[in-house]
């Protein structure tokens, strides 16, 4: 199996982040300088991101990107993890959760949800396919990335937002375009996290335009154990928009998972 690419950083309990829609395993990049400390941390490019191969469109769905992710982990000899996604890598770790529920000790929603998309984000998810095909990646990240911030923090976080873009704008189309298509497609699953054995951390932004503070609300309530963390003035992009706050939530929710771990 093809490996994906990866970051690795620190020794003890593996904590494994994934990043969203558009972006890299440089999204974690000040979360691994300080969770490496204590933690071994692994920041995964999933596939046609970052530097990680790309696979055939029509091979291109959540499950498929969560077994990628699995691959990794069992070259890096990981049998078990606390995993971190967000946006698309909340898909993809939700769906690791549905298909290999015993290796997970813990799952973080970072501005993630479980439920599928509503009739009225399907229908863009539509337009920015063929935006995307139309005016290509750089322009379709360009509209996209200062959309995902709160109105409060876009213009002091411009060169942050300017970074990520052009990151981003690297993306080939092929890969936005069939991956925009596996999220649209993708089931509900708020059953995984009705089912889940594992403590569940949901980081919401309270500005976020893409998942509704009502809509994380509600699916909160649904695990065994939530821990629920909510930001104010920020967006979809907490790790940029409130890293210090969002990293010292990161790091209680892992020595959570673990006393919890120790008393099994």
């Amino acid at each position: 199996m093809q490996q994906l690419s990866f970051n690795e950083a620190g020794d003890g309990y593996p904590v494994v982040l994934l990043h969203g829609f558009c972006e890299s395993k440089k999204l974690w990049d000040v979360f691994m300088a300080i969770l490496s400390v204590k933690f071994r941390v692994i920041a995964i490019d999933l596939p046609g991101f970052g530097e990680s191969p790309k696979i055939p469109q029509e091979k291109v769905s959540l499950e498929e990107f969560s077994l990628k992710v699995l691959g990794t982990l069992q070259t890096l000899k990981i049998k078990e993890c606390i995993m971190i996604g967000h946006s698309l890598g909340g898909y993809v770790a939700l769906s690791f959760a549905e298909n290999y529920p015993n290796m997970l000790q813990g799952l973080g929603l970072f501005h993630s949800t479980s439920f599928e998309d509503s009739a009225e984000k399907k229908a863009n998810r539509d337009k920015a396919v063929a935006f995307v095909e139309k005016y290509g990646t750089e322009k379709f990240v360009s509209n996209l990335f200062p959309n995902l911030f709160s109105l409060h923090n876009t213009k002091k976080l411009s060169k942050q937002i300017a970074y990520f873009v052009k990151d981003a704008a690297q993306t080939p189309i092929d890969v936005v375009v069939s991956t925009t298509k596996a999220m649209k497609t993708r089931p509900d699953r708020q059953s995984v996290l009705k089912q889940s054995d594992c403590p569940v951390l949901f980081i919401i932004g309270k500005d976020d335009a893409s998942i509704p503070l009502m809509q994380s609300l509600t699916e909160s309530s649904l695990p065994a154990e939530s821990l629920v963390f909510i930001l104010e003035n920020v967006g979809h992009m907490g790790m940029i928009e409130a890293s210090d706050k969002c990293i010292t939530v990161v790091e209680q929710f892992i020595d959570y998972c673990l006393k919890k771990l120790e008393k099994k």
